[in-house]
């Protein structure tokens, strides 16, 4: 499985994605799929304020859990998202995970 070179990728997370997602061709681009997935920022608007949350809650619930958790793997094992990890380093933890796991959503649509 290709899926497999990706860092923090295992066989069992990605055995999940290819059941769950089965063709990465039905989305035109990472926007799509962050959509589908949930892991697109969820926006609340009321008058002047406006907040950005970490992810929607209307998405797949379960691929979503699924690249948050090879996130954290994904830092461990993978300098290139070590670094990525550390830039924000200092900031609120799990909203630098949800880019990080957006980041690896991105390489899981090229492969």
């Amino acid at each position: 499985m290709l899926l497999r070179s990706i860092p923090g990728i295992g066989g069992i997370v990605a055995c999940g994605i290819l059941c769950e997602l089965r063709d990465l061709g039905w989305f035109n681009s990472v926007k799509h799929l962050a959509g589908y997935v949930g892991l697109a920022p969820d926006v609340h608007q009321s008058g002047g304020n406006y907040r950005t949350l970490g992810m929607t809650p209307r998405a797949h619930r379960l691929i979503g859990s699924y690249f948050v958790e090879t996130a954290w793997q994904a830092i461990r094992a993978d300098p290139v998202m070590q670094a990525y990890y550390r830039k924000y380093h200092g900031k609120n933890v799990k909203s630098i995970i949800i880019k990080v796991a957006r980041k690896l959503l991105s390489r899981t649509l090229a492969v």
